[in-house]
């Protein structure tokens, strides 16, 4: 009789199991209790697992703290009960005081430290599972390349691969699936696509994560051939998997093979599911095409927080803001509250769109703002120029008592370097030293900037070379920081010569390094060295077609006296940008061949838009070519044909050229509608050509203006006695040299270099003794 009733109980309990019947399982608890049968361990069992399939886990620990006989299952149900709560810290101590343990042990815990984000911790318990002597499961093994994947770690996951072949479980599905997912997330998609090929069962989870990993790594045809594979070999497509090449789509250029696979999931039927109608918003917005995104948005039959934060991310990247304001509102009209993803995808919109004070006010609606916003919000100061609120709003987040991360040090330092804040700087230095930062290559790159901006060159070299001391894997980011850092403090032989050193290392120069060392060449004047490197890149065809380093070669050619050498470069660029042509023109009109200047100028614009830079370079050649009618009649064309406003540069030109002509009723007229007049170069071109000609009037008035503009500034004083000394009018030159003497206006001494076998030397021209070496 009572192993009969013993039985019913057990009966009634699965039951309130199945169906999370806490009220009826209270009952039967209560009566096991009273008829004396807690201590049957398989009833108590079947106790620990109701309560902890209804959720009360306190309840489930009181049974099993109770139970007078445990064996193993008693020890794995409260064990799994911790676990799929979320519970790690209990579920660990209770594993460690296990008096037995097998392998579901084991592969339970480590599943849930995966599941839980603790990858690190599952890697440590699968190695002790190995000492102890357990053989992992194809479920343990699953779990253990999951948290190698999301570690990125490589050596630890083809162990796992060379053990899953040793033991005859690399052929299962699960496991060669997870291999997929591990070397895919390692980036070695080589190494996903010979597993892939290798294993003798595939499904439709072997295809999503090879689609995945191929379009993650814009391997975009061969993903697609991937899902034609699939459907070809009849897997069953389903939303998940059309959600995977969706993604791809996304990521392809060509929209309109993202609307076939949108007529096919319509096709299929699927095209109701959430999931995948989310991702044909993603591949929508992404597109640039909100029209299609808001047509799939109103004809969903279920709207998600994450449906109307892709909304609100595609119209930021559009520039809309005021839809993706809209959007926000519309969702908590409809009972949503925004999420961490909606308030970035908010903040996002805002600094897209250079709107940094709405972009604040969505930072500050954020209950707990994580570090991903707040690197946000400091880019967008940075970069919109407000350095110094940069930096207070980094002393913000630090009383805010969140700790800054590699990005963040580096975006705050850029904003040090440049406003010239040294004490700030050095400040925000000691705070990386706090964290252990500093010794980040992305922070060191940041700080050899800020020090080399603000001319503490010594300081960056000593960053630099503690970085290269400490750190064997050297990372080309600092060498073309602290080669830019030397330029910039007009170290050029040194910026040089550590260049050759970076050769002697096994590092490749990228664009930025050869566009750096091209730079010190043409300030050095030195032909000879830009030679060299131009041979270098000649070595690499990468290089050697990017139009970045051949548009600073041609400008290093133009710039050191050879405009033909600069022209063979233009002439077999593969492609060219405005840049490029910017560059060429401008190395005409800076070597005296203004019409050939012109010409290219006629020849570019038929093909590309001039901006700025383009007239700057064509009004130059002009000005230097004695073209002044076609200069004016250029500089005229610039708003009403190119629609490009004239800046003080452009002014300049005109200027310079009309006043080498003598026209100076026509630069009066210019002066009169001239926006730029506290610009002092356009009145020292000015100057420069009324003491040319003569003309007293307009040549008094240009140095008045400098005077006012920069009264310790020499040069006009200097061009305005000269100017009278030509005319003979001794009195005013009389009154300029007091002038000059009130204002302590000191003219500095010149100084000229050569270039000798043992590198460049300059010499001061009024002592006539070397001056360095």
């Amino acid at each position: 009789m009572e192993i009969r009733t013993t039985t019913q109980l057990a009966n009634f309990l699965q039951i309130c199991i199945d169906k999370k019947s806490h009220k009826n399982g209270k009952l039967l608890h209560a009566h096991i209790l009273r008829t004396g049968l807690f201590s049957d361990t398989f009833l108590s069992n079947r106790l620990i697992e109701l309560y902890h399939k209804c959720g009360r886990l306190i309840k489930a620990r009181r049974v099993f703290d109770k139970m007078p006989h445990k064996n193993l299952f008693s020890w794995h149900a409260m064990l799994s009960a911790f676990c799929k709560m979320g519970d790690i810290n209990e579920a660990h101590q209770l594993f460690d005081k296990m008096p037995e343990r097998n392998s579901v042990s084991w592969n339970t815990l480590i599943s849930a430290l995966v599941h839980n984000g603790s990858d690190q911790k599952a890697l440590n318990l699968y190695q002790k599972m190995n000492q102890s002597g357990f053989l992992p499961t194809n479920f343990t093994l699953a779990s253990v390349l999951s948290a190698c994947g999301a570690l990125k770690h490589l050596t630890c996951g083809c162990s796992c691969h060379a053990f899953a072949t040793k033991i005859g479980l690399d052929n299962n599905i699960y496991v060669g699936n997870a291999l997929l997912a591990m070397y895919a997330k390692c980036g070695h998609i080589q190494n996903a696509v010979n597993t892939f090929e290798n294993l003798p069962e595939v499904n439709e989870v072997s295809f999503t994560t090879m689609m995945g990993a191929l379009g993650e790594t814009d391997q975009i045809n061969e993903a697609f051939h991937m899902f034609q594979s699939m459907h070809r070999i009849g897997i069953q497509i389903d939303a998940i998997s059309m959600s995977s090449i969706l993604g791809v789509c996304a990521r392809s250029e060509n929209n309109q093979l993202g609307q076939q696979f949108h007529g096919l999931t319509i096709r299929l039927g699927i095209e109701r599911d959430l999931h995948l109608s989310n991702s044909l918003l993603d591949m929508y917005s992404k597109y640039g095409d909100m029209n299609s995104a808001d047509m799939v948005f109103k004809n969903l039959p279920e709207v998600s927080v994450v449906s109307w934060n892709v909304m609100i991310g595609g119209y930021g990247q559009k520039h809309e803001i005021k839809k993706a304001i809209e959007c926000m509102k519309s969702m908590q009209r409809f009972g949503l509250e925004p999420d961490e993803v909606t308030y970035i995808n908010m903040l996002t919109a805002c600094l897209k769109s250079g709107d940094i004070e709405t972009a604040h006010e969505v930072f500050d609606k954020m209950s707990c703002p994580n570090i991903s916003s707040w690197n946000a919000l400091l880019s967008g100061y940075s970069q919109s120029g407000k350095h110094k609120e940069t930096v207070k709003l980094f002393r913000r987040m630090q009383f805010c008592n969140v700790k800054g991360d590699r990005t963040t040090f580096a975006v705050v330092f850029s904003s040090c370097a440049s406003t010239g804040l040294l004490k700030g700087g050095r400040e925000i230095h000691a705070d990386s030293i706090k964290i252990h930062i500093d010794d980040d290559l992305y922070v060191a790159s940041g700080l050899i900037g800020m020090y080399s901006k603000c001319n503490r060159i010594n300081l960056a070299k000593c960053i630099f070379d503690r970085i290269n001391n400490q750190n064997q894997d050297q990372d080309i980011v600092c060498w073309n920081s602290m080669m830019v850092g030397l330029s910039l403090n007009n170290l050029d032989n040194e910026s040089f010569t550590l260049f050759k050193n970076l050769l002697e290392t096994k590092m490749t120069p990228t664009q930025f390094t050869y566009a750096t060392i091209l730079t010190s060449c043409t300030k050095l004047s030195s032909l000879s060295h830009g030679r060299q490197i131009h041979a270098h890149i000649l070595k690499h065809e990468k290089m050697n077609q990017d139009v970045v380093v051949l548009s600073a070669l041609i400008n290093m050619y133009s710039k050191c006296g050879d405009v033909n050498d600069a022209r063979i470069v233009f002439d077999k660029m593969p492609t060219r940008n405005t840049i490029t042509w910017n560059e060429m023109i401008h190395g005409y009109a800076q070597n005296g061949q203004g019409e050939k200047g012109v010409d290219l100028y006629k020849q570019m614009i038929k093909t590309l838009k001039p901006d700025a830079i383009t007239f700057i370079a064509v009004l130059t050649a002009c000005s230097h070519s004695g073209l002044i009618d076609y200069g004016v009649k250029i500089f005229n064309s610039m708003v009403t044909d190119h629609g490009v406003e004239p800046l003080s540069d452009h002014y300049t030109c005109v200027i310079d050229s009309l006043g080498r002509d003598g026209r100076f009723d026509e630069i009066e007229g210019i002066l009169d509608n001239m926006d730029c007049m506290n610009d002092p170069i356009v009145w020292e071109v000015l100057l420069s050509s009324c003491r040319l000609h003569g003309n007293v009037k307009l040549g008094r008035r240009a140095g008045e203006e400098l005077f006012r503009l920069d009264p310790c500034n020499p040069a006009p004083y200097v061009l305005l006695a000269n100017m009278f000394s030509c005319l003979e009018r001794w009195d005013d030159v009389r009154e300029i040299r007091e002038l000059m003497v009130e204002n302590k206006a000191v003219k500095n001494p010149g100084y000229s270099w050569i270039q000798h076998q043992d590198g460049i030397r300059e010499f001061g021209v009024d002592e006539g003794y070397c001056v360095s070496g």
